[in-house]
Order: C-alpha cells, then structure tokens, then sequence
C-alpha cells in the first residue's frame, strides 16, 4: 500500500505558505520546503521564509539547513526529504511539500534517479569558468547545440542547471531531455495528491510588487549587505538567487535604488511566469484558484479532493 504524500505547488505569492500551514493543521501534516533558496540560514527576507509566527507550530524542514556557501542541489535536496518523509511517517502524520521549484517537485513524487556525474568537478568548473569569461549566453549557446529540446526549457541565465546537463551528457554521453523523458514515465512510489494553486495574472504581479515593496521595508538591503560582508560572494549559487543579485548592484553603488527594485519586481514576475508554465505540464491534480477565494475556502476546497482520493477519511 503506496504511503501518502501531498505536494503544494505554484508561483511565487501565490499563497503557498498559508495553505500548506492551514491543511496541515486540519490533517495532521508536516512541511517540507520545496524551495532551493529558503533551505539557506541568514537569508530570511529576500526567500521570503516563513516566519516562527507564520509557521504556527506546524513542524518545517528543510528551511535554515545549510549556510549560503554551501552546495545545494537537486540530489541533497531529494536524500534529505526521503529522510524526512520517512520521519513523518513514522509519527502517524503526512508529509505536505511546499515549494515552487518544479525540478525538486518532481525529482521526489517520481524518486527520479540521477546518475552519479559528481566525481570529478573538472569540467564544471571549466563550465562555471567559460561562462564568467564569455557569459551566460555563450554556454547557453552550447546547450543548444548538444540538447536543444532540454534547452528550451530553460533561461540562459539559469547557469546551474545549463551546466548540469553539459556535464550529464559529458559523462554518460546522453542527452538531459532523453533522461527527464525517461524518468516522466516512471510512476510515483507514493498515493500522491499534487495541488497546484493558481492567481489571475493581474492579481499575481500586484501581490509581488507589495510583497518586494514589505520586503524593502523589513530591512532588504541590510541582509544582503550583512551576507556581503560576512564573505558570501555574489558568485555562490546562493547569492545569484532572486531578491540578492538584484540588491548587490545597488550594495557596490552600481546602480540606483529604484533601479534595483525595478530589476528585482521584473525578474520576479518573469520568474512567475516560468513557473506557471511549468505547473501546467502537470495534468493530474487539483487546481485551486486563489484569486477571489479566502485561505479557508481554499484548504476546504483541497481537504474534499484528499478525501475523494481516499488520501484522508471522510
């Protein structure tokens, strides 16, 4: 009998963090974060982290784990929820992951598994060194010549996973889109409930544009500058997220504040928009539009789709 495993997806503001404490509550639940960014310690407002208060005594792992300089990936991320999943479990409750990254999203309702390409960081490091030198759009540019297909579902500005499947297809000699096409096929080893929460556009974009704006206002630009001068360079993977590279400019009196902000909301948006496409690949599932109903409608509306997929009991 396959064990119980709720996914909470979609965009960033959308309202993940509440209705994944919400739904916990009401079903005995625990969170696991899906977010590649809110597992790092120190960078609390710029991931836009729960708070100990946002949290409401509902357990969370993987959030404030590992420190800015260290690695993070999809494979640490997969070892380290299983362990948790398992923990949940193990008290009687139901792990409910959180997040918007799709790739780690997948990686765990799939148990997808990653050939071992981390022996030798040579040629990722030749990697990460030609797109210093030439840029982003260079190495971009020999992704599309190997592995077009994978290739267009990425940004060329999403270096860490151009160079993971430049060094995929140098080690095994495959291509990256043959594997994720390979791993689709698999079923979940899990009776899992994917729930996929979803804003009208306009409403979207008016959300994150306030969310930066209390951002800015929680104190921004003093993490970013304490993280700086704490020796966290803007060359970690870490300080590339969204919400630090935008603010380093301004640190390193490069550009103006509003200039700042201004890259800051687009890119958000932009990234949004990445998100949401992902999301809609994912056919089976419950699709909750959260643009006019309330946090409780919501997790009434998702806790009747457990039950009608014998996830819960009635």
């Amino acid at each position: 009998m396959k064990k119980p495993f709720i996914v909470i997806g979609g965009t960033t503001a959308c309202g993940k963090t509440d209705v994944g404490v919400l739904l916990a509550q009401n079903i005995n639940g625990e969170i696991i974060s899906a977010d590649s960014m809110q597992v790092y310690r120190e960078m609390d407002i710029g991931t836009a982290k729960p708070t100990i208060e946002e949290m409401k005594n509902v357990k969370h792992y993987l959030i404030d784990e590992i420190n800015p300089n260290e690695e993070y990936n999809v494979m640490i991320f997969q070892k380290k929820a299983k362990q948790y999943m398992n923990e949940i479990w193990n008290k009687g409750k139901i792990p409910i992951l959180v997040g918007g990254t799709g790739f780690y999203i997948n990686a765990l309702v799939y148990d997808t598994f990653f050939e071992e390409t981390e022996q030798d960081n040579t040629f990722r490091n030749d990697m990460y060194a030609f797109s210093k030198q030439y840029g982003a759009d260079a190495l971009y540019q020999k992704l599309k010549e190997i592995d077009p297909i994978y290739a267009q579902t990425l940004h060329a500005n999403n270096v860490k996973r151009v160079v993971r499947a430049l060094e995929y297809h140098h080690f095994t000699g495959k291509l990256f889109s043959e594997y994720n096409a390979e791993q689709k096929q698999k079923q979940s080893p899990y009776h899992t409930a994917m729930i996929v929460l979803t804003m009208e556009r306009q409403k979207l974009y008016e959300r994150i544009e306030k969310r930066i704006d209390n951002m800015i206002e929680r104190g921004l630009l003093k993490e970013v500058e304490m993280l700086l001068k704490k020796g966290y360079t803007q060359q970690l993977v870490s300080m590339q997220a969204i919400g630090y590279k935008e603010i380093i400019p301004y640190i390193h009196n490069e550009i103006s504040l509003e200039q700042a902000i201004y890259h800051l909301k687009k890119n958000t948006r932009h990234f949004a928009k990445r998100q949401l496409t992902w999301f809609k690949r994912q056919t089976d599932g419950l699709w909750v539009d959260m643009t006019e109903q309330n946090l409780q409608k919501a997790t009434d509306e998702i806790i009747n789709y457990l039950k009608q997929i014998n996830m819960i009991g009635v």
